[in-house]
């Protein structure tokens, strides 16, 4: 009787501690006050989406008022790329000095003055100056506003907020593309001049509301301000205990002992505060974790831009016109279904992100990239090989083209700036992005300014089978390299890409377990804090 009266006690109690700590009902809610600043820090990123997507429809009216070749034509499109690489190489520094909040509003103040040039340009090298300036601004943006919200984040939801840059690029391109078809009925001599000036206008928005944000808790710790850097914690994270939980992990990484509690401390110098040294650990003397990482970060980059993104978003006029469209009108709303298409989908992958992980939608999304390609590349050549219209292969063409960025919009997109900008070390985040984004923007400056040329040389269709095999080979890199990042802590990554082997990469739950105790108010293996008890060999807590 006794033993009987002792487990009905147990299942009562057992009962009790499951009620109390149900996963449903204790799973956090979304931080409201991380998810503005995400929305705000992101927002710059409209920048770069609308600067591609209305010189999709601006070069159309600026080759015949200026009478330009392709080769210009490729020049002011894929130069913009280049420029961009001057600026996100000066980000990484920049913001280690001044902080990630000003960094975007000197990037959204660059693109102002670019944006004004480029709607009042007179002749061909006057756009070119508006086009460097500009691009210099969005290079800034590029690198900061993920490396910011990655830092701002909570684990349980970091994936979902970081994405918020690629989502708001798609809504700047579909913004781009709406301009477009608007300005398109104005004189030639004010139609393309409308189009790219008027981006001045959220570049002034942007640079305002970024002040009202809180500075990243992380570059705070380095310079020492452990009391800002807890107060902006505690207002961007799901509970207390996390809050100082990712306050204890930013303050071993910035070498600051945990005893430590003053609102203003000394930051050892060693742990490069204002990005002295990063350079000769990021390139001369890394070690293999870091070396792993970099190769990684600019590797995603690298194969993104490689994929033919930002030619499609910025020629796809032209593509339309090889598939056999060629009215204006027909063209330019054309491209306004692919950027509708392409933000509808970044928007779903924003929900799937800290779902179903990095890995599988990533090589899901290249993987119907690679299709799309492929299909694309044999419709255009059947056209490009007909006498006559072929009605099937115009309809194929076009629903290629909304497939390959629907697909590159699920998967490829959102993760290259959500996975770059998570997986450096703290001391190396932000050169260590600005490395990856300035990859980014050289592969896409090179191939957006011989898109037109390869085009001419080996047909469009031969350009896209090209570009499909590019994709696989990046299939077969991610499948390879790149570990599962979902639920860690950005503390964590160091030892993740020390310990990583391919082959284990689909056993990420029993992995990231590993050697973490479960203990209340501690971090478990996905980088959420445990909610519950532990009574005997089991751990009751809520994942995030």
């Amino acid at each position: 009787m006794g033993g009987e009266g002792n487990q009905a006690a147990e299942g009562a109690v057992a009962e009790k501690v499951l009620a109390d700590f149900d996963p449903v009902k204790k799973k956090p809610k979304r931080n409201k006050y991380a998810f503005a600043c995400a929305i705000l820090a992101s927002m710059t990123s409209v920048l770069l989406g609308y600067d591609f997507g209305v010189m999709s429809g601006a070069a159309i009216y600026i080759r015949r008022q200026m009478n330009l070749s392709d080769l210009k034509i490729g020049l002011l499109m894929g130069s913009f790329s280049i420029y961009s690489l001057l600026g996100s190489a000066a980000a990484g520094r920049t913001s280690d000095w001044i902080g990630r909040r000003y960094t975007i509003v000197l990037a959204g103040a660059i693109f102002f003055v670019g944006a004004l040039l480029m709607g009042f340009a007179t002749n061909y090298a006057f756009l070119m100056v508006g086009r460097f300036v500009a691009g210099v601004g969005v290079g800034y943006a590029l690198m900061i506003a993920p490396v910011y919200t990655a830092e701002i984040s909570p684990a349980s939801s970091r994936g979902f907020l970081t994405s918020f840059p690629e989502v708001f690029i798609n809504a700047g391109i579909l913004l781009g593309y709406v301009s477009n078809y608007g300005f398109s009925k104005l004189p030639l001599n004010l139609g393309w001049r409308f189009m790219l000036g008027i981006a001045a206008v959220p570049s002034i928005f942007v640079g305002l509301v970024i002040l009202a944000m809180p500075e990243s808790p992380r570059w705070l710790v380095m310079q020492g301000r452990l009391g800002d850097a807890k107060r902006v914690l505690d207002r961007t994270s799901d509970s207390k205990e996390e809050s100082e939980l990712r306050l204890s992990d930013i303050k071993e990484a910035a070498g600051i002992p945990q005893e430590c509690n003053d609102d203003f401390v000394s930051v050892p110098r060693s742990r490069h505060s204002h990005g002295e040294g990063v350079w000769k650990e990021l390139l001369l003397h890394p070690s293999p974790a870091v070396r792993r990482i970099l190769l990684a970060g600019v590797g995603i980059h690298f194969f993104q831009q490689s994929s033919v993104i930002d030619a499609i978003v910025l020629f796809s006029p032209r593509i339309f016109e090889k598939a056999g469209i060629k009215n204006d009108d027909e063209k330019l709303l054309a491209t306004v279904a692919v950027g509708f298409v392409k933000t509808m989908f970044i928007l779903v992958a924003t929900f799937f992100l800290d779902r179903v992980g990095r890995r599988p939608l990533l090589l899901s999304s290249v993987g119907g990239m690679i299709f799309s390609l492929a299909m694309l590349g044999t419709s255009l050549t059947i056209i490009d090989h007909s006498h006559h219209k072929l009605m099937w292969a115009v309809v194929l063409s076009i629903l290629m083209v909304l497939s390959y960025v629907a697909f590159f919009s699920i998967g490829m997109g959102p993760i290259t700036w959500v996975y770059s900008s998570e997986i450096f070390p703290l001391r190396l985040r932000a050169q260590g992005c600005s490395f990856g984004v300035a990859a980014s923007r050289v592969t896409s400056g090179v191939i957006s300014t011989t898109f037109l040329l390869l085009s001419d040389a080996i047909t469009t269709g031969g350009a896209f089978y090209l570009f499909a095999g590019i994709a696989i080979v990046a299939w077969i890199f991610f499948f390879t390299f790149l570990p599962e990042t979902q639920g860690r802590t950005l503390e964590q990554m160091d030892d993740l890409f020390g310990e990583f082997r391919w082959r284990e990469s689909n056993n990420k739950k029993s992995n990231n377990n590993d050697n973490k105790e479960e203990t209340n108010g501690n971090v478990d293996g996905n980088g959420q804090i445990q909610l519950g008890a532990t009574t005997g060999n089991t751990s009751i807590h809520a994942q995030s």
